[in-house]
C-alpha cells in the first residue's frame, strides 16, 4: 500500500513540475484561444493605421492644410469603407514601427512597408500590393553617375528603412563610405542633399521619383538601383480575422479597378501589384 501511495505521489509531483514548466512559456500559442481581432475593430468602429507622415507620395502632410494625404491614405480609406468601419491615421517614428504595432498603439502598419524575412518573424502581412526598389538620388550635375561612384562619399538614408538592408546587401559599397548619415525622414535626408551636406540619398523609388519630379532642377536619379522589394500591410501576429477582412477589401479594389484609379492619381499609371 505504501509503495502504491509513493508511486501516486511521484506521478502527481512529476505532472505538477510539467505543468509549471509549460506555464512559464509566455510565447506558447493557445490553440483554443479565439481570434477576436476583427470583432474588436468592429466594436471600436475604426482601426488605427500607423504611418510615417513624411513619406510622399505614400503618406504625407499637405502643404497649407497639414492634412495627411497620399496613395496609401486613399487606399486605406477605400478599404475601410468597404469593411464598414473608419480608419484613423497615427504618425509613428518609423524606426520603432513594429514596437508601436505589437504594443497595441496602432492596429496596422500601412505606409510603404517592405516585406522582409526579418519583419515576417515579428509581424504578419497582407499579400504584396506594390513593387518598389531602392534608388540613388544625387544633386543635378553631380559627378556621381554609377553605384561604383558611391565609394568614398557621404550617403544618407532614413533610419529604420529597408535602404539599410539594400546597402548591406552590397558590403563593398557600404564599407567604402566616408559617412553613412541616418535621418528621421526621407525629406530631411533630401534637404541635406540639396544643401550639399551629403552627397547622395538611398531611398524608396516611389519617394525619390516624387521629389525628383517636383524639383528636377535640384535632383536626379542614377540609372542603377539597389534591391527590388514589395510592399504589404503589417498586422500583429494572430490578428488573422482582421487581416483576412482587409485583404478581401484589397482584392475587391484590385478586381473592380478602384486601386488602379488611385494609382493613376498618384503615379500617373497603374503600378498596383
Amino acid at each position: 500500500m505504501k509503495k502504491k501511495l509513493a508511486l501516486i505521489l511521484l506521478v502527481c509531483f512529476s505532472l505538477s513540475i510539467l505543468l509549471v514548466g509549460c506555464g512559464t512559456d509566455e510565447n506558447a500559442a493557445d490553440p483554443d484561444q479565439k481570434d477576436t481581432s476583427w470583432e474588436e475593430i468592429q466594436d471600436k468602429g475604426y482601426f488605427v493605421m500607423g504611418l510615417d507622415d513624411a513619406f510622399p507620395p505614400m503618406g504625407f502632410r499637405e502643404e497649407g492644410t497639414n492634412e495627411i494625404i497620399g496613395f496609401d491614405i486613399d487606399m486605406a480609406k477605400e478599404a475601410a469603407k468597404r469593411m464598414g468601419v473608419e480608419v484613423k491615421f497615427q504618425p509613428v517614428i518609423w524606426d520603432t514601427n513594429i514596437e508601436e504595432l505589437n504594443s497595441g498603439n496602432v492596429d496596422v502598419l500601412w505606409n510603404g512597408l517592405t516585406i522582409t524575412p526579418q519583419r515576417e518573424k515579428k509581424i504578419d502581412f497582407t499579400k504584396p500590393y506594390l513593387e518598389n526598389r531602392q534608388i540613388v538620388v544625387v544633386q543635378k550635375g553631380s559627378p556621381i553617375k554609377t553605384k561604383e561612384d558611391l565609394k568614398g562619399i557621404k550617403l544618407g538614408i532614413q533610419a529604420g528603412s529597408t535602404a539599410m538592408d539594400a546597402l548591406e546587401s552590397e558590403p563593398e559599397i557600404m564599407d567604402s563610405l566616408t559617412e553613412l548619415a541616418e535621418f528621421g525622414s526621407n525629406d530631411e535626408a533630401l534637404l541635406d542633399l540639396a544643401s550639399g551636406r551629403i552627397d547622395a540619398v538611398l531611398v524608396d523609388e516611389v519617394v525619390g521619383r516624387f521629389y525628383v519630379n517636383k524639383k528636377p532642377d535640384v535632383y536626379t536619379v542614377l540609372d542603377e538601383s539597389f534591391a527590388e522589394e514589395v510592399y504589404g500591410v503589417g498586422f500583429r501576429k494572430g490578428d488573422d480575422a482582421f487581416r483576412a477582412k482587409l485583404q478581401k477589401a484589397l482584392d475587391e479594389m484590385k478586381a473592380d479597378g478602384t486601386s488602379a484609379k488611385i494609382s493613376e492619381k498618384w503615379f500617373g499609371k497603374d503600378i498596383v501589384k
